[in-house]
């Protein structure tokens, strides 16, 4: 899956002298919590409802909104945009973005075209809609969860067993236990009309079922 297929497309950007005022009123408006910086097409920073909220004064001011409101309205993004901005190529996977996110604790990146144009916007809710996507969580499906040994021709035995048994697997997933343990949980989704068959059979060939659910149901 690649984050060209999952982001915001043609995302709203402001000009780094764009008024403060103007872009949080922008976001505000639009109900968004950045703003990609683009000047002669390129990217060259991003603003944030964070630095808006940096320098905004404090509830405690004594100056008047219509103060405030010119005050905001003199400063420009320029001035208060993140210039070092961490953004994704089109070609991008959506795991690439999801670790990039992580590493860096960010919510959201823009992504740029090869020649530098800002397309699309990759947020932290993009990413969680994905993985219940990939993982069929609305689909009212079966979820087994299995405890395996790292070895090889663990997935092309249980795919066997399973699809011996009359079923599709909907989706399945590997998740490695701590460091060193040699030791794997693998979580099958299928439309299983049989359970306890299906379990049987897996259990038959020595395999661990630590959990069983119906999920988005």
């Amino acid at each position: 899956m690649f984050v060209a297929n999952r982001m915001t497309k043609n995302p709203i950007t402001v000009e780094p002298t764009t008024s403060v005022n103007d872009a949080a009123k922008l976001m505000k408006q639009r109900k968004i919590r950045r703003l990609p910086v683009v000047e002669k097409g390129r990217l060259v920073g991003i603003i944030s409802d964070r630095d808006v909220m940096r320098v905004a004064p404090s509830p405690a001011t004594t100056l008047s909104k219509f103060e405030i409101m010119s005050l905001l309205d003199k400063m420009t993004v320029a001035e208060i945009m993140a210039k070092e901005v961490v953004s994704l190529p089109d070609t991008a996977t959506i795991e690439e973005a999801a670790l990039v996110m992580y590493n860096e604790r960010l919510s959201g990146l823009p992504v740029v075209s090869s020649m530098g144009a800002v397309i699309g916007i990759i947020t932290e809710t993009d990413v969680f809609k994905t993985f219940v996507d990939v993982m069929g969580l609305a689909d009212g499906k079966t979820r087994l969860t299995l405890d395996v040994v790292d070895k090889v021709g663990v997935v092309k035995e249980l795919a066997g067993i399973i699809a011996d048994a009359g079923y599709n697997i909907d989706s399945m997933v590997t998740c490695k236990q701590a460091a060193m343990s040699g030791r794997f949980e693998i979580v099958i989704r299928l439309d299983a009309d049989n359970v306890d068959d299906i379990k049987d059979k897996i259990e038959a060939k020595g395999y661990k079922i630590i959990h069983i659910a119906k999920i988005g149901q």
